[in-house]
């Protein structure tokens, strides 16, 4: 008999994501493996059992004073793992609205001394205790619309020492929030404004420098690049991550964002983990992405965040074969903390039927983190999951403001007032 100190019962379903191939693929990401009437078992923060509810009684014995966590006729859902943020920064950049509507592009706001150049200021000046604060508020905030897991960039610094005073804040951040955070260098987000006459200089010191003091310290699981014109070229680009797998460090590429510049084809001649933004890869680098295993991370949000007549390239991708994951994209350009919001404008903007988006958010979401061990809902993993109050997955991804109602983090019950 299963023995369970906590039990989470009373769901119209729950979408386990438990059955099929990591990464899901084409038609296999509409199959959520529901359980209709579940309920759900941990004991001592794992999941032991998953099944429908009538037969819990004849499968599970609850330990001495176990609590029952009513579900109140909701859906359960797996945390959700947000595959892509900046969300360590300082300041705002809420005075760029305006130029935004004008019509001013993300590249001419930068060159002006706005956009990432502003952030990277405000950054710089900013004390541990502020960065901690700040970007904890922002942490807890997107924890209490059921994420649980985050990739946490670096990139507002943009020098050596910065960098890694950065990534050195994330494992802090981690025990401040009790949120997964995966860490990701991204020290060649922009070339700093001291460099920006000798940026080869800048490349230099990444590749003999700032990546071998990650790698050494463990600072980073991944290293990511910013490959767009008036950035990092293509040529800078590979070097940069060749340097880091050679390393050890897992591959991203910001890749395609403002122009069709090539970098879903070298991600996909790299072999990363994932290419990000992609929002003019044209269809011949979606089918390499495709052929090469490379997970594409979309960020729905951001093109409506940017002004952009751009809308994100989820169905193509999903419809080109690529493993498809969501990132909100959270910094001072794209600030949305709530996956939620992010399924939704997945749905509305992106052409994902709900329940491809649902899956782009969990597992596919985890699988581009190199995480095996989350985004499901299934008997030996932490229990880390969210119930949101309604009836069906559907309902996820047509509304944009769902809060859940019920936040599990490792078990324990968390409070989502």
């Amino acid at each position: 008999m299963i023995r369970a100190d906590v039990v989470l019962r009373d769901l119209a379903e729950v979408a386990t994501l438990a059955r099929g191939p990591v990464p899901r693929v084409g038609e296999a990401m509409a199959d959520l493996a529901i359980v209709d009437g579940g309920a759900v078992a941990i004991d001592r923060g794992r999941i032991v059992w998953v099944g429908p509810e009538r037969r819990l009684r004849r499968d599970v014995r609850l330990r001495a004073g176990a609590r029952l966590v009513p579900g109140d006729g909701g859906t359960a859902v797996p945390g959700f793992v947000d595959a892509h943020t900046h969300a360590l920064f300082a300041g705002d950049r809420s005075g760029e609205i305006a130029l935004k509507a004008a019509g001013a592009s993300y590249r001419q706001i930068a060159q002006h001394g706005g956009g990432l150049l502003a952030t990277v200021r405000a950054t710089r000046r900013a004390s541990d205790a502020r960065l901690l604060e700040e970007t904890g508020a922002r942490l807890r905030r997107m924890a209490l619309a059921g994420t649980t897991t985050v990739e946490v960039k670096s990139g507002y610094a943009l020098d050596h020492a910065g960098e890694l005073r950065l990534l050195r804040l994330i494992p802090r951040l981690a025990r401040r929030t009790g949120l997964r955070l995966v860490p990701t260098y991204l020290g060649a987000h922009a070339v700093p404004p001291e460099r920006i006459r000798r940026p080869e200089t800048y490349v230099d010191e990444i590749v003999r420098r700032t990546l071998p003091a990650v790698a050494r310290a463990r600072l980073a699981r991944f290293c990511d690049v910013f490959c767009e014109p008036g950035f990092f070229t293509l040529r800078q680009s590979a070097r940069i991550l060749r340097a880091a797998r050679a390393l050890g460090l897992g591959l991203k590429l910001h890749a395609d964002e403002f122009a069709a510049y090539g970098g879903a084809r070298l991600a996909a001649a790299l072999g990363a983990t994932s290419a990000d933004h992609l929002l003019r890869t044209p269809a011949r680098d979606r089918r390499r992405l495709s052929a090469a295993g490379v997970t594409a991370v979309v960020l729905p949000v951001t093109a409506f965040a940017s002004s952009t007549t751009r809308r994100s390239p989820a169905r193509e991708l999903v419809d080109a074969g690529v493993a498809v994951a969501l990132g909100s994209d959270c910094s001072p350009a794209t600030w949305v903390e709530e996956i939620p919001a992010v399924l939704a404008a997945a749905v509305h903007a992106g052409r994902l039927r709900p329940a491809e988006a649902l899956t782009a958010a969990t597992v596919n979401a985890a699988h581009a983190l190199g995480l095996g061990d989350a985004g499901t809902i299934e008997a030996g993993r932490s229990a880390d999951l969210s119930v949101f109050p309604v009836r069906s997955t559907a309902e996820l991804g047509y509304r944009f403001s769902l809060r859940p109602s019920v936040i599990l983090r490792q078990g324990k019950p968390v409070s989502s007032a």
